[in-house]
């Protein structure tokens, strides 16, 4: 690894688990439906990884239920930001539940909560966190912003209990730190092309008759292009070029003007509509909250 990495003041003590709340970035953007738009590159990345392209080879249901896993990962992540007391509870469920995706492949024995690749799942999205603003926002995240959010990301990680040593220390030394993982540690693997052709052609889940499947095909098409495109856009050119994926300069183009576009319209959405129902009815509570905060400082005495 190129970068420093963070150092607890002790072997034996970490740094304190605490949850998110309101005037942290993550609570007012990772909410958002603009988050799905990269993370199917972030997941792409996860799936190079030699551990956990093992794990999800032989675990994971992505090719037979991808809906269905889909939705358990978005609303598990949506829970690590507004699950309040709860996010830490669902951080501890998943190392639990992970501590027995264990497997071995041509002799080499594979633990889903090895530091590096337990700690690579969440860098992972860092990068669809820079590049979906990039894309897909009005606003262009400065030095400062992309630090604010990485040091919010190390939080996030010290609530997973990534080792210390996992954690390069500032949004400076992360990037080369990436870029050095991306170029020399991960490699083209059969789940990562699997991956791809399943988001590229959504199964209907099994409590759809099978009498419907053309219909579900048809209406999931263009949903399904959509968001292979959005995830061979969004990921690095090193990482296409590993997997053999085309992209050009004109589908560059096409990424570009997509996103100037959602970016300027999804904001005028409510924000009912905006954010992911979870994220909403934490921020929705929250209001109510401070309003009852509100008229409590104001009740006579």
């Amino acid at each position: 690894m190129t970068a420093a990495v963070v150092q607890s003041n002790s072997a034996t003590v970490r740094p304190e688990r605490q949850p998110f709340g309101p005037g942290s970035r993550m609570w007012d953007e990772v909410g958002l439906i603009t988050f799905s738009f990269t993370a199917g590159s972030a997941f792409l990345l996860q799936t190079m990884e030699p551990t956990i392209a093992a794990v999800v080879d032989a675990r994971s249901t992505f090719r037979t239920d991808p809906m269905g896993r889909a939705v358990r990962s978005i609303a598990s992540v949506m829970m690590w930001v507004y699950g309040g007391d709860e996010a830490i509870a669902e951080a501890d469920r998943l190392r639990e539940m992970h501590a027995g995706l264990n497997t071995e492949k041509d002799g080499v024995r594979y633990t889903a909560l090895s530091s590096g690749p337990w700690a690579w799942v969440l860098h992972t999205g860092i990068f669809a966190f820079t590049e979906g603003n990039k894309y897909f926002s009005r606003t262009p995240l400065t030095d400062a912003d992309k630090e604010a959010y990485y040091q919010e990301t190390v939080q996030l990680m010290r609530n997973f209990l990534v080792a210390p040593k996992e954690i390069p220390a500032s949004y400076k030394e992360w990037e080369p730190w990436f870029d050095d993982m991306v170029e020399n540690h991960l490699v083209p693997t059969q789940v990562a092309h699997d991956y791809l052709r399943v988001i590229r052609k959504i199964a209907p889940p099994k409590q759809i008759p099978t009498p419907l499947h053309p219909l579900w095909r048809a209406v999931t098409a263009p949903v399904g292009r959509m968001q292979y495109f959005f995830t061979v856009g969004t990921t690095p050119e090193v990482v296409r070029r590993k997997l053999d994926l085309e992209w050009t300069a004109k589908d560059e183009r096409a990424l570009k003007a997509l996103g100037w576009f959602l970016g300027r319209t999804i904001p005028l959405l409510p924000e009912r509509v905006r954010f992911f129902p979870i994220a909403y009815e934490a921020r929705k509570l929250e209001r109510d909250r401070q309003r009852l905060r509100k008229m409590i400082n104001l009740r006579p005495i």
